[in-house]
């Protein structure tokens, strides 16, 4: 009896059994369905990941000011003194294999075009601000050194801006009022969405920091040239942990902070955060791909059981097979084979399930979706494994009955 046989007696049987075929199936297509959508979702959370870890730039460091503490307590994050622009440049001077250092000054703020007014944020930055946080001007240009020298009200401006301020058309060379101070628009900045903590990342407005500071943030006392945060980019492949230290100290002298004292800022990375983050969802989303799993061993199960009593109801056909001829291995490998159907199908739905599944999630969810060719392979694959694996003790059993036994059996 050849292969082909055997796939031609198996669909015959199959055939004949049809709601219990596709009863028995429900294990395997479940579990398979299961794990496509959970390993899809998991991937694009990933990829999504890695994407605004390449954003923010994968070798940058990040400085803040921290808190400061009196008679023993803590005043709360940012109460300590802003940093400066001296900071700054002694980062630039200072700090080995930098690319370059740019600082920040953030402020929440209403933009204003014609009759159209919208809460957004303002953030004053130096010209090298498109290289530190690898955010490309899309349209027009961003601002130069000399421009932020100079103190010139420009603005460069999120697509968020463009759709909601200006309704969509083109705003190079119009004015947009910021805190009723008028910033001339020579750039749009490349999309990027929204970030790992679903905030808008296009609804911004740079403009260069020494207007931001003269014209809206107000005159600091203690800190007449104040940032809100320095932002530090190193060469690729540059040690972070020695950067780190080396940023520290230096930090530590700008700031005079004694040996044994606390430092009253912060040093932090933000592509480690969100890796971190990323690291216990994936964990949580492992967890439920295992989950779901165990349906496709529950399924094995099922299949092994029904095959069982295939053999028990074809008794007496199988002892007629072997009485005109049949080898034990022709009744092996049909039985076999009759397993091994029963999980691809099984599978192939199961598949075809959880690929829609997966495209609805991330079309009515918006969730982040990634699903990869290899699934299919190893879904077809898997489901190959169980029916041989679940199948071969019922096929083995039919093979091992006597002739005379099964012929005599009602």
């Amino acid at each position: 009896m050849s292969f082909l046989d055997s796939v031609i007696a198996a669909l015959k049987a199959l055939r004949q059994n049809k709601l219990r075929s596709i009863l028995t199936t429900l294990g395997i297509i479940i579990g398979v369905a299961s794990v496509i959508v959970m390993s899809s979702i998991n991937a694009g959370a990933q990829q999504k990941v890695e994407e605004q870890i390449a954003s923010l730039g994968s070798t940058m460091l990040s400085v803040a000011r921290g808190a400061t503490r009196r008679a023993g307590r803590s005043r709360g994050a940012n109460s300590a003194p802003r940093l400066s622009e001296r900071d700054l440049s002694a980062i630039n001077e200072n700090v080995p294999q930098i690319i370059d250092a740019i600082g920040e000054l953030s402020i929440s703020t209403t933009a204003v075009a014609g009759s159209i007014d919208w809460p957004t944020t303002i953030i004053g930055a130096h010209a090298p601000y498109p290289v530190v946080r690898n955010w490309p001007v899309a349209e027009g240009r961003f601002f130069s050194e000399q421009e932020v020298a100079a103190g010139r009200r420009y603005a460069v401006v999120g697509e968020t801006i463009v759709r909601e301020v200006f309704q969509g058309g083109n705003p190079l060379g119009e004015q947009i009022r910021i805190g009723n101070v008028p910033f001339e628009v020579i750039g749009i900045l490349a999309s990027k969405g929204q970030n790992q903590f679903g905030r808008d990342e296009d609804d911004r407005i740079l403009a260069p920091v020494t207007a931001v500071r003269a014209r809206l943030a107000g005159r600091d006392a203690t800190v007449p040239d104040h940032l809100d945060s320095i932002r530090v980019l190193f060469a690729e492949g540059a040690d972070l942990a020695r950067a780190e230290a080396e940023l520290l100290d230096i930090m530590r002298t700008q700031r005079r902070i004694r040996p044994g004292q606390t430092d009253n800022f912060r040093i932090y990375n933000v592509a480690e955060f969100i890796r971190a983050r990323n690291e216990t969802a994936q964990t949580f989303g492992m967890l439920l791909a295992a989950t779901a799993a165990i349906s496709l061993l529950v399924g094995g199960i099922g299949i092994m059981n029904i095959m069982l009593v295939s053999v028990t109801e074809r008794t007496r056909e199988i002892g007629l097979r072997l009485a005109i001829g049949a080898r034990k291995k022709d009744i092996l490998v049909q039985f076999l084979v009759e397993a091994v159907l029963l999980c691809m199908i099984g599978g192939m739905i199961g598949l075809g399930i959880g690929l829609g599944a997966s495209s609805l999630v991330a079309t009515l969810a918006n969730w982040d979706v990634l699903i990869d060719g290899s699934l299919v392979i190893i879904a077809i694959g898997a489901s190959a494994g169980i029916g041989i694996f679940f199948g071969f003790f019922p096929a083995r059993r039919a093979a091992q009955l006597s002739p005379i036994d099964a012929l005599r059996y009602e």
